[in-house]
């Protein structure tokens, strides 16, 4: 189980694992007792971590072939927006999941472009999966977008999961292309000034991106 608060400008993330007490003496026959062992890790902006150590746990969690993925081939070149992208390292620091966020554009045939932000990947160490980390780095994610008021975000994702969480849908995206396989259920959107996406065309790295 997992509780997530925020602190200062950073946010930590509290798990909870049970273990089994042994009672004190062997009186009478019981249910075990139960406490819970409190581990706290802390999410922080990307960019306060050695970019060798985030390549080291993108490979780790995704193998070192991702690059052929299509999702690489969408953002191909840009570089990752730190005020968009985190990171959660345990109590002694070390790093055990990490959140990009790209610049992108949905490409018209005019060449037109209409500005995006695709989120992801979304990593965590497979010594550190499903304890939470993931769905607090996209809890971050989505409230900066927010607070900042960007550009509609974008993913390739489960709606299922994405979908359930932080509303991401396939609404506005049926005319969207990529460079590469997908299922295009799995193309996802989130307007977060709460419009709508729609538009045909194919999904790029972003012309111009300001410094």
């Amino acid at each position: 189980m997992a509780h997530i608060l925020r602190s200062g400008g950073a946010y930590l993330v509290f798990h909870f694992a049970a273990r089994t007490l042994k009672p004190a003496a062997p009186a009478l026959p019981h249910a075990p007792l139960m406490a819970e062992r409190q581990v706290v890790s802390h999410i922080l902006p990307l960019d306060s971590q050695p970019e060798e150590a985030i390549e080291q746990l993108l490979d780790a969690a995704f193998g070192p072939d991702r690059h052929g993925r299509t999702a690489y081939k969408i953002r191909d070149g840009m570089p990752w927006l730190p005020a968009l992208s985190f990171a959660v390292v345990n109590a002694d620091g070390a790093l055990i999941g990490t959140l990009q966020s790209w610049p992108v554009a949905l490409t018209q045939a005019d060449g037109s472009q209409s500005p995006l932000i695709m989120v992801g990947p979304v990593a965590v160490d497979p010594a550190h999966q499903h304890g939470g980390h993931g769905r607090a780095m996209m809890d971050a994610v989505v409230a900066a977008a927010r607070t900042l008021r960007t550009e509609p975000l974008m993913m390739i994702g489960d709606p299922e999961y994405y979908g359930r969480f932080w509303g991401f849908t396939d609404e506005g995206t049926s005319g969207w292309d990529a460079p590469g396989p997908f299922e295009k259920r799995r193309l996802l959107a989130l307007p977060v000034d709460g419009g709508r996406v729609a538009g045909t065309g194919m999904l790029a790295p972003r012309i111009a991106v300001a410094a």
